[in-house]
């Protein structure tokens, strides 16, 4: 019988710094491009550090924003479910470093390690929480209420932790892919949460946590003698 008891336990934060077995960790400058849609999905990104977008473009050539990730987030996981093919396009945001893990590597980690499989799950949970308040923000809250929170999420509001505040230089076609608006609506708002004190925008954006008031304004709300039972 083996004696494993003096095994060092796994740990999910040394398995994602360590370059070995299809691990390999590259650096990246603002807008370099990390994948494209439509690139064969074959690996899975670990952002250590930076910001990442995502963004898709339709057949008729419309862009938009799907998802801005950061530190200790993954990307390109759908190759984990047979997705042969990159369902977005990965651009950096800012300066970044990210491990690329192959896909049977992943796999492997997610088979073999049940720390590792639990970080991963947390990590899908989290995205899938996001994912729904982002629905929510989009049919029922104003363009100004959707770019006061895209903010402080880009700035980390309610993560653990301190917030970073400060983002670097975003623009404000970027944001309107985001919010799903018009540039000239993203200048105009952005111009009156700086004259309100909110943030400090010079080309980088300072949020004040007074922003969440614009947030905690209008909630938002469902009429539910207009809203039919399914099922």
């Amino acid at each position: 019988m083996i004696d494993n008891s003096s095994e060092v336990p796994f740990d999910p934060n040394v398995f994602l710094s360590t370059v070995d077995g299809g691990r390999t960790i590259s650096n990246y400058r603002v807008n370099d491009l990390i994948f494209s849609q439509g690139d064969p999905s074959d690996a899975v990104f670990y952002i250590k550090k930076g910001k990442v977008k995502l963004n898709v473009i339709s057949e008729e050539g419309k862009e938009a924003v799907i998802a801005v990730l950061g530190p200790d987030e993954f990307c390109g996981a759908e190759c984990l479910v047979g997705q042969s093919k990159r369902l977005a396009t990965a651009v950096a945001m800012t300066e970044c470093t990210l491990m690329r893990l192959q896909k049977a590597t992943m796999i492997g980690a997610l088979h073999n390690e049940p720390a590792f499989s639990a970080f991963f799950i947390s990590h899908l949970l989290t995205r899938a929480v996001r994912a729904e308040a982002d629905l929510v923000d989009q049919l029922f809250n104003s363009s100004e209420k959707r770019l006061a929170r895209a903010l402080l999420l880009m700035a980390n509001f309610g993560k653990e932790g301190e917030p970073e505040k400060i983002i670097a230089k975003v623009s404000q076609e970027t944001l309107a892919q985001i919010v799903g608006t018009t540039r000239s609506r993203v200048n105009f708002f952005m111009n009156k949460f700086r004259d309100l004190g909110l943030i400090d925008y010079n080309g980088n954006i300072k949020v004040h946590r007074s922003l969440l008031n614009v947030v905690l304004l209008e909630e938002p709300h469902i009429n539910r003698r207009n809203t039919r039972r399914l099922g």
